[in-house]
């Protein structure tokens, strides 16, 4: 390669850096209807966030709104029962309830974000 595609690339790479990591971070839509604010997603649908303005949060402040359906949540096909499988270093978030426990992995948590489950007959939401 010679000194004037160096330069290019170069060049080129510093455009392509300033444009992803140093524009400013858009934020999201929001209108007030009624005595309620709603943040608007990216798909136009409306979500009520009046609760969290009454305690402080500024709409403003808001940088998106995915919408929903925009990740999977974790089911209970998605994990194993497998008590006898023992894994060092393996990190997790544990609930009980009465003699009954859980723990879900924090890896998959992480790519799912949420685990939809039934803990002593009650419906659990696990998030990370």
């Amino acid at each position: 390669m010679n000194s004037r595609n160096h330069f290019n690339f170069y060049f080129m790479s510093i455009i392509l850096f300033c444009s992803l990591f140093l524009s400013p971070i858009a934020t999201a839509e929001f209108i007030e209807d009624k005595g309620h604010t709603y943040l608007i997603d990216q798909t136009g649908e409306r979500w009520d966030i009046t609760q969290a303005v009454s305690i402080g949060f500024e709409p403003r402040d808001f940088e998106f709104g995915i919408g929903r359906n925009a990740f999977r949540p974790l089911s209970e096909s998605d994990w194993s029962s497998d008590v006898d499988n023992k894994i060092t270093n393996f990190r997790v978030i544990g609930i009980t309830a009465g003699n009954e426990a859980h723990a879900y992995s924090v890896y998959k948590l992480s790519q799912h974000e949420i685990a939809n489950t039934m803990l002593a007959s009650d419906p659990v939401a696990v998030g990370y």
